[in-house]
């Protein structure tokens, strides 16, 4: 038995709740806690903790928040280990070593949560600009060591935007809050994805303003688009649509139920110089489908690309037929020999339930189809091997026969 190399307070578990702790997971859930020995309510959120076995063998060190169904993140197995910022500073330029290894422009998620060792924390880059999101009370208590963190690997950042608006931030107790952590971050911000530029609503953008996940999957188009006409559907700031105008598209139908998505779309086609080729909808996704369906339009290309469908586990049954519905609307207006590139981000939906609703989808339109290739999260999101909720996005691209 290694004896409490420090004086902080130890949180014990009940006996065979550390088997996934030992197999490379860092969550430990409140009902997995010896409360006979350590009450929950004898913490603080934030609060750094040594992790205990029920046999007191010590399992690492954490951060706790006992208002959370998550009561601890460990970060660290070795239990000498705190946060402060000599900490943050290795596991930043650790990540940071990765993205520019095989990035040569500074645009990417620099920190992904627990895959980068540090989490709760998210970080996107935009050139000398950072948008970060702290989604646990362990970071956000922690928030003026990371504003220094940052500073000291990337001296050339001019500002820092923390966007803490985040649903995840409810059950953590942290208010919901946009605001400047360093220097004047600005109202939006350019990026370059695949050679292609965009501007970005840094302050009022969804998340951090942008998704970098689907980078590499998007530079997929450029097998598929050349001379065709494109659907975008979920279009959001026009990352495929815009994308696949670039890669030779002869036109491009974008559908976004937001204005403000349309007026972003419609920069963004003029920054690229695809302007003329762009077209938007600005409807409901599925109205949008059903009417253009009863125009008899069909197009080359689609593009789903919807946002999370299933949230929780209990949205499961509902959100499986959503995506039923939405490929299902899609198939309608395919050409012969199309493509449709089927998205999910969310983590409860595995690559077979995507698949099998699409082949439900498939069935219903009384087609048949062909799967040409698979893909998921871009390398600046990688994928914590003992962590499966870091692997959430999916994308499949099928051929109509």
């Amino acid at each position: 038995m290694i004896a409490n190399p420090m004086q902080i307070k130890s949180l014990r578990l009940k006996k065979n709740q550390d088997r996934r702790l030992r197999s490379g997971h860092v969550w430990i859930y409140s009902n997995e806690v010896d409360t006979s020995v350590s009450p929950i309510k004898s913490f603080i959120p934030g609060e750094e903790v040594i992790i205990e076995s029920h046999n007191k063998s010590i399992l690492g060190v954490a951060y706790v928040n006992p208002q959370s169904l998550i009561m601890g993140r460990l970060f660290s197995r070795d239990s000498k280990e705190r946060l402060d910022l000599d900490f943050f500073c290795r596991h930043i330029q650790s990540a940071l070593n990765l993205r520019s290894r095989v990035f040569n422009k500074p645009y990417y998620r620099l920190i992904y949560g627990e895959s980068d060792n540090l989490p709760g924390l998210i970080a996107d880059r935009f050139g000398d600009v950072l948008a970060i999101q702290l989604n646990t009370a362990g970071m956000d208590a922690r928030k003026d060591i990371i504003i220094d963190a940052f500073l000291k690997v990337i001296p050339e950042l001019t500002s820092i935007l923390f966007k803490n608006d985040s649903a995840s931030r409810k059950p953590e107790g942290l208010e919901s809050l946009v605001s400047a952590g360093f220097g004047t971050p600005p109202e939006k911000v350019t990026l370059e994805e695949n050679n292609v530029l965009f501007q970005a609503p840094l302050w009022s953008g969804q998340k951090t303003g942008w998704f970098y996940d689907h980078r590499s999957n998007r530079l997929a188009l450029k097998n598929y688009v050349t001379e065709k006409r494109v659907l975008d559907v979920f279009s959001y700031l026009g990352g495929w649509g815009i994308q696949a105008a670039v890669f030779g598209a002869s036109s491009v139908t974008c559908v976004d139920s937001s204005k403000l998505s349309a007026d972003w779309i419609r920069e963004n086609a003029a920054l690229n110089n695809v302007n003329k080729k762009i077209s938007i909808m600005t409807e409901d996704a599925f109205v949008a489908l059903k009417n253009l369906y009863q125009a008899k339009e069909k197009f080359d290309v689609i593009i789903l690309d919807p946002p999370a469908f299933i949230k929780k586990q209990k949205d499961m049954k509902e959100g499986l037929l959503a995506y039923q519905r939405i490929n299902e609307a899609a198939l309608k207006l395919l050409a012969p020999e199309g493509i449709l590139i089927s998205c999910s981000c969310s983590m409860h939906l595995t690559y077979e339930n995507l698949i099998e609703a699409i082949r439900r989808a498939a069935y219903r339109s009384d087609m048949s189809l062909q799967i040409l290739e698979r893909g998921h999260q871009g390398i600046d999101h990688p994928i914590h091997l003992a962590i499966p909720e870091t692997d959430y996005l999916k994308m499949v691209i099928t051929r109509k026969l």
